[in-house]
């Protein structure tokens, strides 16, 4: 019967700071882990789990719902030609209001149906007081501009 081996194998290992040497095994322990055959694995099956993972996952559409359209731009900038006082106006006081009004209408209608929507209605509460910080501003600056705005947006009866 031939001996064990018990002669113990040592790997020097060398890093930035400094090299040491570690135990690595027995020789025969050594041949054990050597002598495992590697598992191959074919390449269509490779290639179909980098196909799988590439593909973005899809959920399926239900057929019934349709998400709403967009709001269209053309609603904003027919509200700039509207209230802008000048060709190149897009940004007054007027225009802002009335931009905002808009907004304020659209969430009011959406929390019509959705009482709930708590960040929807601190929004909402949020474009109010901005609205009514420029009409207040509007009215101190140019009153004329405030009442026509007031009456065209129907803001106070």
């Amino acid at each position: 019967m031939p001996k064990k081996s018990t002669k113990k194998i040592t790997k020097k290992v060398e890093t930035k700071s400094k090299s040491r040497t570690t135990s690595v095994g027995t020789a025969k322990q050594m041949v054990r882990t050597v002598a495992k055959p590697k598992k191959t694995v074919s390449k269509t099956v490779v290639s179909r789990k980098l196909e799988a993972s590439k593909k973005p996952k899809s959920r399926p559409i239900s057929v019934g719902t349709t998400k709403p359209a967009p709001k269209v731009p053309e609603v904003k900038s027919d509200l700039v030609k509207k209230y802008r006082s000048g060709a190149k106006d897009t940004g007054s006081v007027a225009v802002q209001v009335a931009l905002l009004t808009d907004r304020i209408n659209a969430l009011a209608k959406h929390l019509s149906k959705h009482i709930h929507d708590f960040d929807s209605k601190r929004g909402l509460l949020i474009l109010v007081g901005k609205r009514r910080r420029l009409l207040n501003y509007l009215r101190k600056t140019d009153e004329k501009v405030y009442t026509k705005l007031v009456k065209d947006l129907k803001l106070k009866k």
